[in-house]
């Protein structure tokens, strides 16, 4: 069975008290999705280890969404749209129903959803990645500073 998960929107704006629905994608399709983004990051000139290719979706993870946004428009934007495919709103505890255009009114919403989808799949949020960069940048610091100390 898929994961799913709602969401209500907290922040003070026009989507507040909204409830969306996040559905995980199939396996074979999160995996085409993932193959897609990394053939785009590569042509978009972004190196990309043969090892964290081969992750798959877990290697979009650590590569992170971030890397997506140096990708032209026309090539991103499928990516990005096929990831709100995944969410649906909530009109009431029996009615769930696709997106229209007109039911997200804010676009820090749509960066949480975007957000939020990428959790569902992988497993990690932003922060997650984020912390754990910062952490890998840090100890690489230290132990550079180290080196250089001894030398």
């Amino acid at each position: 069975m898929r994961k799913e998960k709602k969401i209500k929107i907290s922040a003070d704006n026009r989507d507040k008290g909204k409830t969306f629905l996040l559905t995980e994608m199939p396996a074979m399709r999160i995996e085409r999705w993932a193959t897609r983004a990394f053939l785009a990051l590569a042509k978009g000139g972004v190196h990309i280890p043969p090892d964290i290719a081969a992750q798959g979706l877990a290697g979009v993870a650590q590569m992170g969404l971030e890397a997506l946004s140096g990708l032209q428009p026309d090539v991103a934007e499928p990516l990005l749209d096929e990831m709100m495919e995944c969410v649906q709103i909530v009109e009431s505890e029996t009615v769930t129903r696709s997106l229209t255009p007109d039911d997200i009114e804010e676009v820090s919403t749509i960066l949480q959803l975007r957000a939020e989808v990428f959790t569902l799949h992988t497993g990690f949020s932003w922060a997650d990645i984020k912390s754990k960069l910062t952490s890998a940048t840090i100890s690489a610091g230290l132990s550079n500073t180290e080196t250089s100390q001894e030398a």
